[in-house]
């Protein structure tokens, strides 16, 4: 998962003294959402395709101030590239190394598309988050929980934290759903939210349209 065994070269870094109208022909041909710039060897950062297609007659030094400085060292792993996508709003994002050469790019697609072959993502199952003290909080525990009741953990996320609580979201099979539910809440976790279908609930919505159909006669 490490950056370095995902980047791509095929697309470059322009000068400042380039002209806008050959850096929007490549973002366009591309299809992605910014345009990286470099000064001689050292990475500038990234101007989005709107601010190009509003200034086609100008070199990207005069749009300097739109520069957004946002990149990725090679040693880091695509999780951490995640939120640079969602934070500059973009589907690419450049790769530097310690001395800020412009080394190549990930987007949003390989990032993606190789998270989605992971267990988390891939296997069919149930989604269940719990809260639970910040202080109390243990992954080991949450685990624990899920495979004494004979399912399977598939992985998991911290979805929210603050100094006291903590909420968890899990993927895990969908092997004995109610008793999981039940032994989250017996120590002391309190599901806010469970994405699945619940037999034990369905029963007793049954039983309770059946009672009031009865009373009905």
């Amino acid at each position: 998962m490490l950056i370095q065994e995902y980047i791509s070269k095929d697309f470059p870094a322009f000068e400042i003294d380039a002209p806008v109208e050959e850096a929007l022909l490549q973002v366009e041909e591309f299809g992605f959402t910014h345009v990286f710039v470099k000064k001689k060897n050292v990475f500038l950062g990234g101007i989005c395709k709107e601010f190009l297609e509003e200034n086609l007659d100008k070199t990207l030094e005069a749009l300097e101030m739109h520069l957004e400085k946002f990149a990725i060292l090679e040693e880091n792993t695509i999780l951490d590239s995640v939120k640079l996508f969602y934070t500059f709003n973009s589907n690419i994002i450049p790769i530097i190394n310690n001395k800020e050469k412009y080394l190549g790019y990930i987007a949003y697609d390989d990032v993606f598309g190789d998270l989605s072959k992971y267990p988390l993502f891939s296997e069919r199952g149930a989604v269940l988050t719990v809260e639970t003290s910040l202080k109390s909080y243990s992954m080991t525990e949450i685990a624990k929980i899920v495979e004494s009741n004979n399912a399977k953990f598939y992985g998991s996320f911290i979805s929210h934290i603050n100094d006291e609580i903590v909420q968890i979201t899990m993927k895990i099979s969908n092997d004995n759903l109610s008793s999981i539910n039940e032994t989250f809440e017996r120590y002391g976790y309190h599901v806010v939210r469970k994405f699945y279908k619940d037999d034990k609930e369905d029963l007793i919505k049954d039983r309770y349209q059946y009672f009031q159909k009865y009373l009905e006669f």
